[in-house]
This record gives C-alpha cells, structure tokens and sequence, in this order.
C-alpha cells in the first residue's frame, strides 16, 4: 500500500483546500524538500511532511511492467499540472513520472495535484486481467474478515431441492444395484449347482437305463444262444466281404450249400466253448429224436453212483463243470441232477408231435443259460460214461470201434481219467470239442453228424460225418463250421 503524509494546516477534504497548499506557495520557512524526492529543482515545491513519514521506507519499486495486454493496470502518475488560481497563469507541469503500480488504497493525484483514492469498482476493473493470466487478485483484510464474520452463505431453496433429489437418486441407484448383483449372483450359483445335479443326474439315469436294458433282454429276450434263421446268401454277403482268396473261398462254399445242398437258411449260433454241444443238442430237440437204444435199457440218472460204486472210479470227484475246476465230493450230486434234467427235458420233446411247437420250446429253452450249461455238463459226463465202457470192454479183448483204438492210443488220452483231465473238463472253460471229440459224441447219442466244413471247399474234407461208418442206420443231423472251432445249424 502506499503511504499517506499528514500535512500540518491541510484539510482531508480537497474541496477545502487552498490555493497556496496546491500549487506549492506555502510561508517561507515551511516549505522544505523532502530527502530522496523525484522531483528536479525546477518542479514546484511540495508541502511539508511530517519527519515520521519521511522516516517510512518507500516500498520498492515493481519489475519491469509485463508487456501483454493484461497490464492495463499500469498506468503513469498524473502528469496534468497543478490546476490555477482564479486569474492567475498555471506553471508547466513536470515531466511524467515513470509507471508505479497502482496499488489498493494508494493516494493518486489528480487533476490540480489533488490525491484521489480508488474505488472499489475500479479496483475490480483492474483485478480482471489478473484473473485472466491466472492470477488470483489479492484480497482486502477487511473484506476477508468482513467474510469470516458472516460465515457460510446459506444455499438457496432451489439448489437444496435438487442436491437433495440428486443424493436421494444416487443412493437408491446404489441401493438397487446392490441388491440387484447379489440376487444375479444367488441367480447363478443356484443355476450352475442345478447344471451340475443335472449332469450327474443324467449320467446316473443313463447307467440304470443301460442296464435295465441289459437285464430285460437277458430275461426276456429268446433265441440268445441260437439266432433266428436268416437267408444264407445274404448271411454269405454280410460276414465275408472283400475280394481276399478267403473271401471268395467262403462265398463259394455259401453258393455250393444254396444249389446243390438245397441249405436256404442258417442259425447263428452263440460263439464260446460249448457251441458244438449247443448245436448238437438244439437239433435234437428240435427235431424231437428219440433216445438212443442204450439209454432205454439203463437209468442214465444212476450212472454217476455206478461208475464209483461198481467199476470203482474214484477220480470221478475230480470232473470239473466248465469255470468250476472242481467240487469234491459233491461232484455226484450234481452230476446226478445235470443228468435227470436232460433226461428230462428229452423226454418232453421227444413227445411233442408238433414241429412249430417244438421250435417254441427250443426257443424258451436255449434263452435260459443256467439250465443250458447243465444239459452240455450232462452231455459231457455221458461222453465219459461211453469211454469208460469201452475201455472196460478193451480191457477184457472184446472187439471195440476204431476210434476208440485212435483215442486211447494218445498219450494224453490212453485211458478215461487221462481223458477227462486233459481234455474232456477243458470243454466250455478254455477249448471246444475237437474231431475225436465229436466222433465220440455222435457215437454216444447215437447220431451221425454231417458237418460241412467251408474252409475245406473243393476238397475231399468238405462234408465229413462223426462216426463215418455207423453201426446202424442212425439219424443224422447237420452242422457247418468255417473253421472247426464254431458251429451252426443249416435249415433245409
């Protein structure tokens, strides 16, 4: 701010002023410089100044005023003249003096030499291109403190009603979203359990479906062990596809069995260890052949208790039922209970006249696979009754068949128990019958079985008959094998 000087004799009204205090013609003897003026021995003399504000040190003079536009607050001292006296000639004023900063509350002289003070809207005026550049006018203490007095402005209605709508806005916005996310993440962990219960659900259902399927063709689906007839070209064309010299071979060998055989039809049967039994068994129910001669004459139930008690066999206990390796003692027990269910079961479709009926009941039969695998164990255990026979009868020099004198002339067939080890309990667990096998069953059933072997077409080898010279005129029944290993049953 800049500094005021009480003037001794002057008023601080300047319209009171004399003439004598503006132009500087004060009484001699008041009139005294002031140390360190600006003013030049020509100018007029100023009033005299207190020597306490003479003491005050001038403020410093500012920088270089900015060259921009903004400091139009830069303006020179008053450089018009002391104004005349009423009819007197005024003196030339001075020089102008350099730029100073026009500070607040700064005592300005105007026309006449008269100091003048700044007004407030003036000082704002000249407060603008400081806004304007950036920087903040300084304000007055006394407007700051007048400020602080006052404390804050209270908003307005209008600005209360809408800050409150907006905050009440903002917060149920918030509220909303809030809930709103935790119902979408309850929304989907609930759907991705459910997804996975599902899923498992599914893959549970799937399994039971799966084996009740299983279970019901098990228990109610016929002709598992032995298939229903299909047309045997067709059957031909189906299994032996490709233009391989087997291939071609085996569908020959079809042909030769369609016109010359007159075979129309053929009976898949099931492929295990006991498909030549199957298919022997099959066709004499199915045909309804009568017992054999021998079997009318003796009980063929009291066979297991004969073969120990009379002709002393204990190895018996060591015949094994297919899987089953052994059973001990209680080997004559069911032994004794395969054999009468065959018995049995013969009987009943020997008695049935009816062709068609007696397919039906094959068909019932041959689906039930625990009362099969008892009728192939009796069928086994007659085969071992007929080797021991005829092995008693050799013992004794009585004339027996030749294929006893081949089967008991292997060393691992030279008599019965050799031959019930080392073959005939293999059957229905890890082989089938072979050749001598199937000589000797058709000679215990009293059947002579043609078998027509594909794999030996354009040969001597390719319908064989088991036993080839039979004792009597026997009934036949037929069988084709592709590699004398599986079996099954031609239709005519």
């Amino acid at each position: 701010m800049g500094f005021r000087c009480k003037v001794p004799g002057r008023s601080r009204d300047p319209s009171r002023w004399k003439p004598q205090d503006v132009s500087g013609g004060a009484a001699p003897g008041t009139q005294e410089r002031l140390p360190g003026c600006a003013h030049s021995a020509g100018s007029p003399k100023l009033p005299t100044v207190d020597p306490v504000c003479a003491r005050r040190p001038r403020p410093s003079p500012p920088e270089s005023p900015p060259t921009s536009a903004a400091a139009s607050h830069w303006r020179p001292r008053a450089s018009v003249g002391p104004r005349a006296p009423p009819g007197g000639s005024a003196e030339r004023a001075p020089h102008p003096a350099p730029l100073e900063p026009a500070s607040r509350g700064e005592a300005i002289p105007g026309a006449g030499g008269r100091p003048r003070r700044l007004t407030d809207r003036r000082r704002r005026l000249r407060a603008r291109p400081q806004r304007a550049a950036g920087m903040a006018a300084p304000r007055s203490p006394q407007r700051v403190r007048a400020r602080e007095r006052e404390g804050p402005r209270a908003p307005t209605a209008g600005s209360d009603q809408v800050h409150s709508w907006t905050l009440v806005t903002s917060q149920a916005l918030d509220t909303a979203w809030k809930i709103a996310r935790g119902s979408v993440t309850l929304a989907v962990a609930f759907l991705v359990a459910a997804l996975c219960y599902v899923r498992r659900m599914h893959s549970y259902l799937g399994h039971r479906l799966k084996w009740w399927i299983g279970y019901l063709q098990r228990k109610f689906k016929r002709n598992l062990s032995v298939e229903a007839e299909v047309d045997l070209l067709s059957y031909s064309a189906r299994e032996w596809k490709g233009e391989t010299p087997r291939a071609k071979l085996m569908r020959k060998a079809y042909e030769e069995l369609f016109w010359r055989h007159h075979i129309k039809c053929v009976r898949q049967v099931k492929r295990d260890n006991y498909d030549a039994l199957r298919s022997v068994l099959f066709q004499i129910f199915s045909q309804g052949l009568s017992f054999p001669s021998w079997m009318k004459e003796k009980d063929i139930v009291k066979l297991p208790e004969k073969l120990l008690f009379s002709q002393g066999c204990n190895w018996i206990q060591q015949y094994s039922f297919g899987p089953e390796k052994y059973t001990g003692s209680n080997v004559f027990g069911k032994l004794r209970k395969c054999v009468e269910l065959l018995k049995t079961q013969w009987t009943e479709f020997s008695g049935i006249k009816d062709y068609h009926k007696r397919g039906s009941m094959c068909n019932i039969l041959f689906s039930d696979a625990i009362l099969e695998y008892k009728l192939y164990e009796a069928l086994k255990f007659i085969m071992l009754y007929q080797v021991t026979e005829v092995y008693e009868q050799m013992k004794t020099k009585k004339v027996i068949p030749s294929l006893f004198r081949l089967l008991f002339s292997r060393e691992t067939s030279s008599d019965p128990l050799s031959f019930m080890m080392n073959h005939l309990n293999s059957v229905g667990d890890t082989c089938g019958l072979e050749q001598i096998d199937m000589f000797i069953l058709g000679h215990s059933l009293e059947i002579k079985i043609k078998v027509f072997r594909l794999f030996k077409f354009n040969s001597r080898d390719f319908e064989v008959c088991y036993p080839d010279l039979p004792f009597r005129e026997w009934p036949e029944i037929s069988l084709l094998t592709e590699n004398d290993r599986h079996y099954h049953i031609p239709v005519f």
